[in-house]
Protein backbone atom coordinates (compact mmCIF):
# COMPACT_ATOMS: atom_id res chain seq x y z
CA UNK A 1 0.00 0.00 0.00
CA UNK A 2 0.75 3.50 -0.58
CA UNK A 3 -0.01 6.22 2.13
CA UNK A 4 -1.67 9.39 0.49
CA UNK A 5 -0.34 12.62 1.65
CA UNK A 6 -2.00 15.64 3.67
CA UNK A 7 -1.67 17.21 0.32
CA UNK A 8 -3.41 14.91 -1.69
CA UNK A 9 -5.77 13.78 0.87
CA UNK A 10 -7.22 17.13 1.31
CA UNK A 11 -8.53 16.82 -2.58
CA UNK A 12 -10.74 14.26 -1.23
CA UNK A 13 -11.83 16.11 2.03
CA UNK A 14 -12.75 19.20 0.12
CA UNK A 15 -14.22 17.45 -2.45
CA UNK A 16 -18.54 18.30 -2.22
CA UNK A 17 -21.48 17.68 -5.18
CA UNK A 18 -20.85 21.00 -6.27
CA UNK A 19 -16.92 21.06 -5.91
CA UNK A 20 -15.65 17.87 -7.67
CA UNK A 21 -12.18 18.12 -7.96
CA UNK A 22 -10.58 15.96 -10.61
CA UNK A 23 -8.09 17.37 -13.28
CA UNK A 24 -9.30 16.68 -17.01
CA UNK A 25 -7.92 17.25 -21.08
CA UNK A 26 -9.61 16.96 -24.10
CA UNK A 27 -7.21 15.35 -26.63
CA UNK A 28 -7.97 16.28 -30.48
CA UNK A 29 -6.55 13.27 -32.50
CA UNK A 30 -5.55 12.45 -35.87
CA UNK A 31 -6.43 8.79 -36.15
CA UNK A 32 -5.21 8.81 -39.79
CA UNK A 33 -1.65 7.69 -37.96
CA UNK A 34 -3.01 4.86 -36.13
CA UNK A 35 -1.50 1.47 -37.26
CA UNK A 36 -3.82 -0.54 -38.76
CA UNK A 37 -6.84 2.23 -38.60
CA UNK A 38 -8.94 2.99 -35.46
CA UNK A 39 -11.44 0.86 -33.88
CA UNK A 40 -12.18 1.23 -30.73
CA UNK A 41 -11.25 -2.00 -29.90
CA UNK A 42 -7.92 -1.25 -31.08
CA UNK A 43 -7.53 1.57 -28.96
CA UNK A 44 -9.14 -0.25 -25.82
CA UNK A 45 -6.54 -3.24 -26.44
CA UNK A 46 -3.79 -0.50 -26.91
CA UNK A 47 -4.61 1.13 -23.52
CA UNK A 48 -5.06 -1.95 -21.54
CA UNK A 49 -1.52 -2.74 -22.92
CA UNK A 50 -0.32 0.46 -21.32
CA UNK A 51 -1.87 0.96 -17.86
CA UNK A 52 0.29 -2.41 -17.23
CA UNK A 53 3.07 -0.51 -17.00
CA UNK A 54 1.08 2.22 -15.01
CA UNK A 55 0.06 0.72 -11.32
CA UNK A 56 -1.05 4.45 -10.52
CA UNK A 57 -3.96 3.54 -12.88
CA UNK A 58 -5.23 0.12 -11.06
CA UNK A 59 -5.05 1.80 -7.73
CA UNK A 60 -7.77 2.59 -5.50
CA UNK A 61 -8.44 4.18 -2.32
CA UNK A 62 -8.55 2.23 1.12
CA UNK A 63 -9.18 2.90 4.60
CA UNK A 64 -10.10 1.65 7.92
CA UNK A 65 -12.65 2.85 10.71
CA UNK A 66 -9.88 3.12 12.99
CA UNK A 67 -7.33 4.92 10.76
CA UNK A 68 -5.94 8.16 12.75
CA UNK A 69 -4.20 8.95 9.34
CA UNK A 70 -4.91 9.48 5.45
CA UNK A 71 -6.30 6.96 3.60
CA UNK A 72 -4.35 4.59 1.55
CA UNK A 73 -3.86 3.61 -2.11
CA UNK A 74 -4.14 -0.29 -2.91
CA UNK A 75 -3.95 -2.55 -6.28
CA UNK A 76 -7.19 -3.07 -7.38
CA UNK A 77 -7.66 -6.64 -7.78
CA UNK A 78 -10.62 -6.08 -9.63
CA UNK A 79 -9.44 -3.61 -12.33
CA UNK A 80 -11.18 -3.91 -15.57
CA UNK A 81 -10.61 -1.07 -18.00
CA UNK A 82 -13.85 -1.50 -19.48
CA UNK A 83 -15.43 0.52 -16.18
CA UNK A 84 -12.86 3.05 -17.25
CA UNK A 85 -13.26 3.46 -20.78
CA UNK A 86 -16.56 5.00 -22.34
CA UNK A 87 -17.38 5.80 -25.39
CA UNK A 88 -19.50 8.37 -27.07
CA UNK A 89 -20.18 10.16 -30.40
CA UNK A 90 -21.32 14.09 -31.20
CA UNK A 91 -24.26 14.83 -32.52
CA UNK A 92 -24.11 16.84 -36.16
CA UNK A 93 -22.29 19.05 -37.19
CA UNK A 94 -19.58 17.55 -34.22
CA UNK A 95 -18.16 21.05 -34.23
CA UNK A 96 -16.90 22.67 -30.73
CA UNK A 97 -19.87 23.71 -29.50
CA UNK A 98 -20.96 19.56 -29.30
CA UNK A 99 -17.92 18.61 -28.23
CA UNK A 100 -17.45 21.25 -25.59
CA UNK A 101 -21.20 20.49 -24.03
CA UNK A 102 -20.56 17.07 -24.07
CA UNK A 103 -16.96 17.56 -22.27
CA UNK A 104 -18.95 19.87 -19.51
CA UNK A 105 -20.94 17.37 -18.66
CA UNK A 106 -18.45 14.60 -18.04
CA UNK A 107 -16.60 17.20 -15.83
CA UNK A 108 -19.59 18.04 -13.78
CA UNK A 109 -19.43 14.44 -12.56
CA UNK A 110 -17.79 13.09 -9.79
CA UNK A 111 -15.88 10.06 -10.08
CA UNK A 112 -16.58 6.47 -8.17
CA UNK A 113 -14.34 6.31 -5.27
CA UNK A 114 -14.79 2.48 -4.96
CA UNK A 115 -12.29 1.98 -7.99
CA UNK A 116 -9.49 3.58 -9.53
CA UNK A 117 -10.42 7.07 -9.26
CA UNK A 118 -10.06 7.95 -13.02
CA UNK A 119 -11.72 7.64 -16.31
CA UNK A 120 -11.38 7.90 -20.55
CA UNK A 121 -14.62 9.15 -22.71
CA UNK A 122 -13.46 8.29 -26.37
CA UNK A 123 -15.80 10.91 -28.50
CA UNK A 124 -16.26 9.62 -32.58
CA UNK A 125 -17.85 12.27 -35.14
CA UNK A 126 -15.72 15.19 -34.66
CA UNK A 127 -16.06 17.62 -37.38
CA UNK A 128 -18.83 15.29 -39.17
CA UNK A 129 -15.50 12.90 -39.77
CA UNK A 130 -15.67 9.16 -39.11
CA UNK A 131 -12.60 8.03 -37.33
CA UNK A 132 -12.64 4.81 -38.54
CA UNK A 133 -11.56 6.07 -41.96
CA UNK A 134 -9.04 8.23 -40.57
CA UNK A 135 -10.91 11.21 -39.43
CA UNK A 136 -10.35 13.03 -36.34
CA UNK A 137 -11.17 11.66 -32.31
CA UNK A 138 -11.30 13.52 -29.16
CA UNK A 139 -10.42 11.86 -26.15
CA UNK A 140 -11.58 13.59 -22.65
CA UNK A 141 -9.59 11.92 -19.44
CA UNK A 142 -10.36 12.46 -15.98
CA UNK A 143 -7.86 11.90 -12.71
CA UNK A 144 -9.00 12.41 -9.52
CA UNK A 145 -6.49 15.91 -7.79
CA UNK A 146 -5.93 13.49 -5.78
CA UNK A 147 -3.98 11.11 -7.59
CA UNK A 148 -1.97 13.71 -9.85
CA UNK A 149 -1.19 17.43 -9.75
CA UNK A 150 -0.33 19.19 -13.28
CA UNK A 151 3.25 18.04 -13.27
CA UNK A 152 2.65 14.26 -12.35
CA UNK A 153 -0.73 14.43 -14.65
CA UNK A 154 1.66 15.46 -17.78
CA UNK A 155 3.51 12.81 -16.72
CA UNK A 156 0.86 10.29 -17.16
CA UNK A 157 -0.51 11.58 -20.35
CA UNK A 158 3.25 11.29 -21.86
CA UNK A 159 3.35 7.91 -20.79
CA UNK A 160 0.22 7.15 -22.94
CA UNK A 161 1.80 8.73 -25.69
CA UNK A 162 5.02 8.08 -27.92
CA UNK A 163 7.04 10.03 -29.94
CA UNK A 164 6.46 7.49 -32.92
CA UNK A 165 2.65 6.08 -33.81
CA UNK A 166 3.71 2.34 -32.88
CA UNK A 167 5.89 2.55 -30.68
CA UNK A 168 5.49 -0.68 -28.42
CA UNK A 169 4.30 -0.99 -24.92
CA UNK A 170 6.12 -0.28 -22.23
CA UNK A 171 6.97 -3.59 -20.19
CA UNK A 172 4.30 -4.18 -17.28
CA UNK A 173 5.31 -2.86 -13.79
CA UNK A 174 4.18 -3.87 -10.36
CA UNK A 175 1.81 -2.30 -8.22
CA UNK A 176 2.04 -1.14 -4.39
CA UNK A 177 0.05 -4.27 -3.63
CA UNK A 178 -3.06 -5.04 -1.02
CA UNK A 179 -3.56 -3.87 2.37
CA UNK A 180 -6.03 -5.02 5.59
CA UNK A 181 -7.86 -2.79 7.60
CA UNK A 182 -5.57 -3.37 10.54
CA UNK A 183 -2.78 -2.51 9.00
CA UNK A 184 -3.84 0.66 7.53
CA UNK A 185 -4.91 1.60 11.27
CA UNK A 186 -1.77 0.64 12.51
CA UNK A 187 0.68 2.04 10.18
CA UNK A 188 -1.93 5.25 10.27
CA UNK A 189 -1.41 5.56 14.42
CA UNK A 190 2.65 5.31 13.71
CA UNK A 191 1.53 8.29 11.57
CA UNK A 192 -0.39 10.19 13.60
CA UNK A 193 2.01 9.61 16.91
CA UNK A 194 4.77 11.35 14.74
CA UNK A 195 2.72 14.55 13.83
CA UNK A 196 3.58 16.39 17.35
CA UNK A 197 7.70 16.96 15.87
CA UNK A 198 6.00 17.45 12.83
CA UNK A 199 4.44 20.33 13.84
CA UNK A 200 6.39 21.92 16.18
CA UNK A 201 8.49 21.98 12.58
CA UNK A 202 6.23 23.84 10.70
CA UNK A 203 5.48 26.26 13.54
CA UNK A 204 9.22 27.16 13.37
CA UNK A 205 8.37 27.13 9.45
CA UNK A 206 5.34 29.19 9.42
CA UNK A 207 7.34 31.81 11.40
CA UNK A 208 10.02 32.33 9.63
CA UNK A 209 7.90 33.50 6.43
CA UNK A 210 5.66 35.55 8.72
CA UNK A 211 8.84 37.31 9.40
CA UNK A 212 10.23 37.51 5.71
CA UNK A 213 6.86 38.61 4.73
CA UNK A 214 6.66 41.44 7.23
CA UNK A 215 10.14 42.60 5.95
CA UNK A 216 9.11 41.94 2.57
CA UNK A 217 6.39 44.00 3.42
CA UNK A 218 7.63 46.60 4.36
CA UNK A 219 9.76 47.57 1.07
CA UNK A 220 7.10 46.75 -0.91
CA UNK A 221 8.16 43.11 -1.94
CA UNK A 222 4.97 41.33 -1.31
CA UNK A 223 2.99 38.82 -3.69
CA UNK A 224 -0.89 39.98 -4.13
CA UNK A 225 -2.36 38.74 -0.72
CA UNK A 226 -5.28 36.34 -0.77
CA UNK A 227 -8.60 37.75 0.33
CA UNK A 228 -8.09 41.07 -1.59
CA UNK A 229 -9.27 40.19 -4.84
CA UNK A 230 -12.09 42.54 -6.18
CA UNK A 231 -15.76 40.85 -6.25
CA UNK A 232 -16.49 40.00 -9.82
CA UNK A 233 -19.68 38.09 -11.44
CA UNK A 234 -17.65 34.09 -11.39
CA UNK A 235 -17.00 35.10 -7.72
CA UNK A 236 -19.97 33.37 -5.91
CA UNK A 237 -21.20 30.05 -4.99
CA UNK A 238 -21.00 27.39 -7.42
CA UNK A 239 -23.04 24.39 -8.47
CA UNK A 240 -22.03 20.94 -10.28
CA UNK A 241 -22.57 22.23 -13.48
CA UNK A 242 -19.56 22.80 -15.64
CA UNK A 243 -19.00 25.19 -18.97
CA UNK A 244 -16.22 24.51 -21.14
CA UNK A 245 -14.88 26.43 -24.31
CA UNK A 246 -10.41 26.16 -25.51
CA UNK A 247 -8.51 27.98 -27.46
CA UNK A 248 -5.18 27.28 -29.80
CA UNK A 249 -2.56 30.03 -30.40
CA UNK A 250 0.91 29.75 -32.14
CA UNK A 251 4.07 29.15 -29.65
CA UNK A 252 6.19 31.21 -32.05
CA UNK A 253 3.60 33.84 -31.80
CA UNK A 254 3.91 34.02 -28.07
CA UNK A 255 8.13 33.56 -28.14
CA UNK A 256 7.87 36.82 -30.52
CA UNK A 257 6.28 38.73 -27.30
CA UNK A 258 8.40 37.62 -24.89
CA UNK A 259 11.70 37.90 -26.62
CA UNK A 260 10.07 41.71 -27.81
CA UNK A 261 9.90 42.67 -24.08
CA UNK A 262 12.12 40.42 -22.39
CA UNK A 263 10.00 38.49 -20.09
CA UNK A 264 9.23 34.86 -19.32
CA UNK A 265 6.37 32.92 -21.28
CA UNK A 266 3.98 32.84 -18.03
CA UNK A 267 4.22 36.76 -18.30
CA UNK A 268 2.66 36.72 -21.84
CA UNK A 269 -0.06 34.07 -20.93
CA UNK A 270 -0.57 36.30 -17.64
CA UNK A 271 -0.84 39.11 -20.09
CA UNK A 272 -3.31 37.16 -22.19
CA UNK A 273 -5.62 36.31 -19.37
CA UNK A 274 -5.89 40.08 -18.52
CA UNK A 275 -6.29 41.22 -21.62
CA UNK A 276 -9.31 38.70 -22.49
CA UNK A 277 -10.97 38.83 -18.50
CA UNK A 278 -10.29 43.09 -18.85
CA UNK A 279 -12.50 43.44 -21.95
CA UNK A 280 -15.22 40.85 -20.90
CA UNK A 281 -15.91 42.76 -18.13
CA UNK A 282 -15.52 46.13 -19.56
CA UNK A 283 -18.14 45.38 -22.26
CA UNK A 284 -20.78 44.17 -19.47
CA UNK A 285 -19.71 47.61 -16.97
CA UNK A 286 -18.32 45.54 -14.51
CA UNK A 287 -14.24 46.54 -14.28
CA UNK A 288 -13.37 46.62 -10.93
CA UNK A 289 -10.92 49.39 -9.71
CA UNK A 290 -8.50 47.38 -8.32
CA UNK A 291 -6.90 44.84 -10.56
CA UNK A 292 -7.88 40.83 -10.28
CA UNK A 293 -5.60 38.46 -8.69
CA UNK A 294 -5.65 34.69 -10.22
CA UNK A 295 -4.41 32.29 -7.85
CA UNK A 296 -1.25 30.16 -9.34
CA UNK A 297 0.20 26.91 -9.10
CA UNK A 298 3.87 26.54 -8.51
CA UNK A 299 5.43 23.40 -8.96
CA UNK A 300 7.73 22.07 -5.81
CA UNK A 301 8.58 19.00 -7.43
CA UNK A 302 12.57 19.63 -7.46
CA UNK A 303 12.53 21.53 -3.99
CA UNK A 304 10.32 19.16 -2.07
CA UNK A 305 11.42 15.48 -0.39
CA UNK A 306 7.75 14.85 0.59
CA UNK A 307 5.90 12.12 -0.07
CA UNK A 308 2.63 12.46 -2.16
CA UNK A 309 1.49 12.91 -5.50
CA UNK A 310 1.28 16.47 -5.18
CA UNK A 311 3.87 18.87 -5.25
CA UNK A 312 2.83 21.89 -5.58
CA UNK A 313 2.70 25.40 -3.50
CA UNK A 314 0.69 28.52 -4.64
CA UNK A 315 1.12 32.21 -5.41
CA UNK A 316 -1.26 35.04 -6.04
CA UNK A 317 -0.19 37.09 -8.96
CA UNK A 318 -1.72 40.36 -9.49
CA UNK A 319 -3.35 40.77 -13.20
CA UNK A 320 -3.00 44.20 -13.58
CA UNK A 321 -6.29 44.49 -15.17
CA UNK A 322 -6.66 48.57 -13.95
CA UNK A 323 -3.98 49.19 -16.71
CA UNK A 324 -5.65 50.23 -20.20
CA UNK A 325 -2.72 50.43 -22.57
CA UNK A 326 -1.84 46.63 -23.32
CA UNK A 327 2.17 47.33 -23.32
CA UNK A 328 2.29 49.13 -20.42
CA UNK A 329 -0.16 45.89 -18.47
CA UNK A 330 2.44 43.38 -19.91
CA UNK A 331 5.36 44.89 -18.30
CA UNK A 332 3.59 45.93 -14.84
CA UNK A 333 2.62 42.04 -14.69
CA UNK A 334 5.96 41.18 -15.85
CA UNK A 335 7.51 43.03 -12.55
CA UNK A 336 4.74 42.18 -10.14
CA UNK A 337 5.03 37.99 -11.16
CA UNK A 338 9.28 39.12 -10.70
CA UNK A 339 8.54 40.52 -7.10
CA UNK A 340 5.29 37.51 -6.36
CA UNK A 341 8.20 34.49 -7.53
CA UNK A 342 10.87 35.87 -5.11
CA UNK A 343 8.08 35.86 -2.34
CA UNK A 344 7.07 32.48 -2.75
CA UNK A 345 10.98 31.26 -3.02
CA UNK A 346 11.25 33.07 0.40
CA UNK A 347 8.43 30.26 1.62
CA UNK A 348 9.50 27.22 2.54
CA UNK A 349 8.54 25.03 -0.76
CA UNK A 350 7.05 21.94 1.68
CA UNK A 351 5.33 24.29 4.18
CA UNK A 352 2.03 23.94 2.16
CA UNK A 353 2.30 19.81 2.25
CA UNK A 354 3.88 19.97 5.69
CA UNK A 355 0.33 21.86 7.43
CA UNK A 356 -1.82 19.80 5.32
CA UNK A 357 -0.64 16.70 6.89
CA UNK A 358 -2.81 17.61 9.65
CA UNK A 359 -5.94 17.74 7.42
CA UNK A 360 -8.57 16.67 9.24
CA UNK A 361 -11.92 14.90 6.72
CA UNK A 362 -14.38 16.33 9.30
CA UNK A 363 -13.07 20.17 9.71
CA UNK A 364 -12.26 20.38 5.66
CA UNK A 365 -15.55 19.39 4.70
CA UNK A 366 -17.37 21.38 7.02
CA UNK A 367 -15.39 24.39 6.48
CA UNK A 368 -16.55 23.77 2.30
CA UNK A 369 -19.85 23.69 3.54
CA UNK A 370 -20.17 26.91 5.85
CA UNK A 371 -17.93 28.71 3.22
CA UNK A 372 -20.59 28.05 0.13
CA UNK A 373 -23.54 28.43 2.18
CA UNK A 374 -22.59 31.76 4.18
CA UNK A 375 -22.20 35.22 2.04
CA UNK A 376 -19.00 35.03 2.22
CA UNK A 377 -18.11 33.57 -1.34
CA UNK A 378 -20.01 36.60 -2.59
CA UNK A 379 -18.07 39.16 -0.18
CA UNK A 380 -14.58 37.99 0.04
CA UNK A 381 -13.26 35.47 -2.64
CA UNK A 382 -9.58 34.08 -1.75
CA UNK A 383 -8.92 35.33 -5.67
CA UNK A 384 -10.69 35.78 -8.61
CA UNK A 385 -9.49 32.51 -10.91
CA UNK A 386 -7.15 29.93 -10.94
CA UNK A 387 -4.06 30.90 -13.91
CA UNK A 388 -2.12 27.60 -14.53
CA UNK A 389 0.55 26.91 -17.19
CA UNK A 390 1.86 23.40 -17.85
CA UNK A 391 4.69 22.95 -19.91
CA UNK A 392 4.80 20.29 -22.38
CA UNK A 393 7.46 18.22 -24.73
CA UNK A 394 7.79 20.19 -28.13
CA UNK A 395 7.69 17.66 -30.65
CA UNK A 396 4.55 15.34 -31.96
CA UNK A 397 3.33 12.94 -29.87
CA UNK A 398 0.98 10.09 -30.89
CA UNK A 399 -1.66 9.06 -28.23
CA UNK A 400 -2.12 5.38 -28.37
CA UNK A 401 -0.85 5.38 -32.18
CA UNK A 402 -3.19 8.76 -33.27
CA UNK A 403 -1.40 11.94 -33.93
CA UNK A 404 -2.48 14.84 -31.10
CA UNK A 405 -3.37 17.57 -32.43
CA UNK A 406 -4.70 19.68 -29.28
CA UNK A 407 -4.79 19.02 -25.81
CA UNK A 408 -6.18 21.31 -23.93
CA UNK A 409 -5.90 20.83 -19.95
CA UNK A 410 -8.91 21.21 -17.95
CA UNK A 411 -8.10 22.37 -13.89
CA UNK A 412 -10.92 22.33 -10.94
CA UNK A 413 -13.11 25.00 -9.76
CA UNK A 414 -13.37 26.16 -6.23
CA UNK A 415 -16.40 28.23 -4.06
CA UNK A 416 -16.00 31.79 -4.46
CA UNK A 417 -13.83 31.07 -7.69
CA UNK A 418 -15.52 29.56 -10.31
CA UNK A 419 -13.41 30.15 -13.14
CA UNK A 420 -10.09 28.54 -14.31
CA UNK A 421 -7.92 29.07 -17.09
CA UNK A 422 -5.28 26.51 -17.88
CA UNK A 423 -3.00 26.33 -20.72
CA UNK A 424 -0.18 23.29 -22.01
CA UNK A 425 2.17 24.43 -24.75
CA UNK A 426 2.53 21.31 -26.61
CA UNK A 427 4.07 20.80 -30.48
CA UNK A 428 4.33 24.50 -31.50
CA UNK A 429 0.93 25.01 -30.30
CA UNK A 430 -0.11 27.33 -26.39
CA UNK A 431 -3.17 24.73 -25.60
CA UNK A 432 -6.15 27.27 -23.76
CA UNK A 433 -8.69 25.11 -21.49
CA UNK A 434 -11.30 27.25 -19.97
CA UNK A 435 -13.54 25.73 -17.38
CA UNK A 436 -16.39 27.35 -15.21
CA UNK A 437 -19.46 27.22 -13.69
CA UNK A 438 -22.16 28.39 -16.23
CA UNK A 439 -24.39 29.66 -13.87
CA UNK A 440 -21.72 32.40 -13.02
CA UNK A 441 -19.91 32.70 -16.82
CA UNK A 442 -22.93 31.51 -19.25
CA UNK A 443 -20.79 31.59 -22.54
CA UNK A 444 -17.05 31.04 -22.09
CA UNK A 445 -16.64 31.20 -25.95
CA UNK A 446 -16.31 34.91 -26.15
CA UNK A 447 -13.58 34.84 -23.38
CA UNK A 448 -11.77 31.59 -25.93
CA UNK A 449 -12.41 33.50 -28.86
CA UNK A 450 -11.05 37.04 -27.21
CA UNK A 451 -7.45 35.11 -26.94
CA UNK A 452 -6.06 35.38 -30.64
CA UNK A 453 -7.60 38.67 -30.02
CA UNK A 454 -5.54 39.54 -27.39
CA UNK A 455 -2.93 37.88 -28.93
CA UNK A 456 -3.00 40.26 -32.34
CA UNK A 457 -2.57 42.70 -30.20
CA UNK A 458 0.24 42.10 -28.08
CA UNK A 459 1.87 41.25 -31.48
CA UNK A 460 0.75 44.51 -33.11
CA UNK A 461 2.65 46.15 -30.39
CA UNK A 462 6.01 44.70 -31.24
CA UNK A 463 6.15 45.79 -34.90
Amino acid sequence: MQRLSGLDASFLYLETPSQPLHVCSILELDTSTMPGGYTFDRLRDELALRIKAMPQFREKLADSAFNLDHPVWVEDNDFDVNRHLHRIGLPPPGGRLELAEIAGHIASLQLDRTRPLWEMWVIEGVAGTDAHEGGRLAVMTKVHHAAVDGVTGANLMSQLCSTEPDAPAPDPVEGVGGANELEIALTGAMKFAARPLRLANALTDTASTVLKTVLRARSGQTMAPPFAAPRTAFNDTITAERNIAYAQLDLDDVKTVKDYFGVKVNDVVMALVSGVLRQFLLDRGELPESSLVAMVPVSVHEKSDRPGRNQVSGMFASLQTHIADPVERIKAIADANSVAKQHSSAIKATLLQDWSQFAAPAVFGAAMRVYARTSLTKRIPVHNLVVSNVPGPQVPLYFLGSEVKAMYPLGPIFQGSGLNITVMSLAGKLNVGIIACPELLPDLWELADDFGVGMEELLLATR
